[in-house]
């Protein structure tokens, strides 16, 4: 059995930055704060979400603040995410992998009935075995999901898992599962914040890709 893939998809296969962006400065708008550049929300962003605005407000917002700022941040994205497509070369790599007789799987913190709609509508859906969006609330890191993830994964050992990601959660989740993990700097994370993890640094999802392959020899 060779090297199982499990993806992220926001920042990692869907390039969602300007989305993400523009959904966070209008959540930071309704409670009067400053817009913030990709930069700085590179350096900072961190899950769960609630941390991150810390971060920004320097203390954790409300429960009150926290409702209308995820609602507004998740009515903007969406909105934004139309205009949004997969990163650089990820519909071939994907295709590449499947066509090795080597599988794969989408995990992530995407709301699960937002998330199926828009991989389909990018036409990848199939090379996936799996595929598994957010089910309750947004203000939760990634690890437990992953457990519900791969536990939906009919023979696959953790130990042959690879975990492809733009987040410090996403290496996280994947030693909380047993799993490895590659961090790509083309989404939330600058380069710095990631190197953190303790885990390899990727600049392409190709690099990426390469690693597990490297795994799995």
């Amino acid at each position: 059995m060779g090297t199982h893939l499990v993806w992220d998809w926001n920042g990692t296969l869907f390039d969602d930055n300007a989305a993400v962006i523009g959904a966070t400065n209008a959540a930071f708008a309704e409670l009067g704060m400053e817009p913030i550049t990709l930069e700085r929300y590179r350096e900072l962003y961190c899950v769960p979400v609630p941390r991150f605005y810390e971060r920004l407000m320097g203390r954790l917002p409300t429960e009150a603040e926290w409702l209308v700022m995820d609602e507004a941040f998740h009515r903007h994205y969406w909105a934004g995410a139309e205009q949004a497509r997969l990163a650089s070369g990820a519909a071939e790599l994907l295709a590449g992998w499947q066509s090795g007789g080597l599988t794969q799987s989408l995990c992530s913190l995407a709301p699960h009935e937002h998330l199926i709609p828009i991989v389909r509508t990018h036409g990848i859906e199939e090379r996936f075995v799996r595929v598994d969006g957010r089910v309750g609330p947004s203000n939760t890191g990634k690890a437990e999901h992953m457990v519900r993830h791969l536990a939906g994964l009919e023979g696959v050992d953790p130990g042959r898992v690879v975990v492809i990601g733009d987040a410090v959660d996403d290496a996280r989740a994947a030693q909380h599962v047993g799993a490895r993990a590659v961090l790509y700097t083309g989404g939330s994370h600058s380069r710095g914040s990631l190197e953190a993890a303790g885990v390899p640094v990727v600049d392409s999802l190709a690099e990426a890709v390469e690693w597990a392959r490297g795994f799995a020899a």
